[in-house]
């Protein structure tokens, strides 16, 4: 095929069912692209919209002549569900533009997988499959998802090909943007209709336990890839999606996906391999964390190596406020020292340092105008301090490493703000701390904190591997929206038994007849 026409679309959410809805102010703040704008801003030096979009069209760029067909891609940070009519809109607006660009030979679904709508549990399936009836059953429809998907069979019915995310933290979504790219080109010379094999277990580990280099999680996608290669040509991709447990959904559950050329028995045989190791090791997904009273003492020993707290409870990155204030609170109690702490999500602090003014201090007032009355914010407490301001910035950066690594981040006004012993950032956009770009903006000296602590619960790991070794990372039991902790939240639709939470749940990927 000469010049295939490809249609570009999707809708990026993680939803944490416990968060505050998920307006469409939420996605126009950070991706709400259709038409030319999208393809500029893909094709952008530093584009602020998913990479692993920009990384499919670069992609197929280099690798022939084809004519993008720009729908809409609309994004936005973790939340809560989606607004019934914002989806609505979104699916409405996707529909309509594919049936006025006319027929096309292929489409390409940039989406997260685990976002919730107010009245539908799985909208990713409810897109794919609006999709698939637009363009019919013939072309191809290639979807990248996060690892932290909830694969619904919706998904895996109205898609070809689904490729998962294969690290956590994210740093390959450049690879598999350019591997979708790459099997769409396959699959369009070769005229093959790939088939998919989709297995769920009971098991709904919390993220915490996802961790890619790591034992079990890291065991299995490791696993899986070495297979995929054993199979040479025949298995096309092999995704381990490991859940999103804050969704709360029926589809909620590990899940493996195997793609294969044409034998769908051979990527049935690989799915219940995959399936039947997963369950094997259940046990070893469950994770001890470190208590606040224990990361104290930590923080205020002195015969210790640097070390990096993730304020797991109040993950940006997995629906959390970025407001929470009992570590913060404790750590000051203790009169730690040498202590980087970013990054606080508070635009009224933010613009009150900017008015104050570099050099100054003030009664820094954390969570003022905080509504505790809501069910997401009985976390968010007040907190006061005496503070210095230490430096200012609008927030405009582009991410050094890891996840974030080239890509324009967009804070908001912003503030270093001297606490005691402690350093803490304050932003007015809420995103996880994951990039040391969150200090170094500020001319914060990482290197040089005894104690640096963040609102991320993992994907820190890859932007501060520089400074801190696995060992040197404590994810420390915090209250919040994120807390992983299952049995502290009233979870109404996961599919029961599951493991952790019915501990002698019983599974076979080939149950007796």
């Amino acid at each position: 095929m000469a010049q295939p026409r490809v249609a570009l679309l999707g809708a990026v959410l993680e939803s944490n069912r416990f968060a505050p809805p998920a307006q469409k102010s939420d996605f126009t703040s950070l991706t709400w692209l259709a038409g030319a704008d999208l393809m500029d801003e893909a094709r952008s030096a530093t584009p602020k919209l998913a990479t692993e979009f920009a990384a499919f069209v670069r992609a197929m760029d280099a690798t022939g002549h084809w004519t993008p067909v720009p729908c809409l891609l609309a994004a936005s940070h973790p939340a809560g569900p989606v607004r019934e009519a914002v989806i609505d809109e979104i699916v409405a607006t996707c529909e309509e533009m594919l049936r006025a660009a006319g027929p096309v030979d292929a489409v390409y679904i940039c989406n997260h997988g685990a976002m919730v709508a107010e009245h539908d549990h799985d909208p990713d399936g409810l897109l794919m499959a609006r999709v698939r009836d637009v363009v019919g059953k013939g072309v191809p429809i290639i979807a990248t998802l996060d690892l932290h998907a909830n694969i619904s069979q919706r998904m895996v019915d109205a898609c070809d090909l689904i490729v998962g995310y294969r690290t956590n933290p994210h740093v390959d979504q450049i690879e598999r943007g350019e591997e979708a790219a790459f099997s769409l080109r396959r699959i369009l010379a070769t005229g093959i209709r790939p088939k998919v094999a989709h297995i769920k277990l009971p098991l709904v580990p919390a993220s915490v336990t996802l961790l890619s280099a790591e034992h079990p999680y890291g065991t299995l996608i490791d696993h899986g890839q070495r297979r995929q290669a054993e199979y040479r040509s025949e298995i096309i991709n092999v995704s381990v999606f490991g859940n999103f447990l804050f969704s709360d959904t029926p589809d909620n559950g590990l899940s493996i996906v195997v793609t294969a050329r044409d034998d769908a028995q051979c990527a049935k045989a690989l799915a219940i391999e995959l399936a039947d190791m997963a369950w094997s090791l259940r046990t070893d997904f469950v994770r001890q964390l470190t208590s606040l009273s224990d990361a104290v003492a930590i923080a205020t020993g002195h015969e210790r190596t640097p070390v990096i707290f993730s304020d797991a409870g109040d993950n940006p990155g997995g629906g959390g406020s970025g407001l929470t204030t009992e570590l913060l609170a404790a750590l000051c109690k203790a009169d730690v020292n040498d202590c980087l702490y970013g990054a606080f999500c508070d635009p009224e602090l933010a613009h009150e340092a900017h008015k104050i003014g570099v050099g100054n201090r003030f009664r820094a007032r954390f969570n003022r105008s905080c509504d505790r009355a809501v069910p997401w914010a009985k976390w968010d407490k007040p907190f006061e301090a005496d503070a210095e301001v230490l430096a200012l910035h609008d927030g405009n950066v582009v991410g050094e490493k890891g996840m974030t690594a080239g890509r324009k981040l967009t804070l908001g006004p912003s503030a270093a703000l001297r606490i005691g012993g402690i350093t803490v950032v304050v932003i007015s956009d809420r995103t996880q701390t994951a990039d040391p770009v969150f200090f170094h903006v500020f001319g914060l000296d990482i290197a040089a904190a005894r104690t640096v602590v963040v609102k991320s619960r993992g994907h820190f790991r890859a932007g501060f591997s520089g400074w801190f070794t696995p060992d040197q990372v404590y994810e420390v039991d915090t209250a919040g929206l994120t807390s992983p902790v299952h049995d502290r939240w009233p979870f109404a639709h996961l599919p029961r038994p599951n493991y952790p939470m019915d501990a002698h749940t019983e599974w076979s990927a080939n149950p007796p007849r």
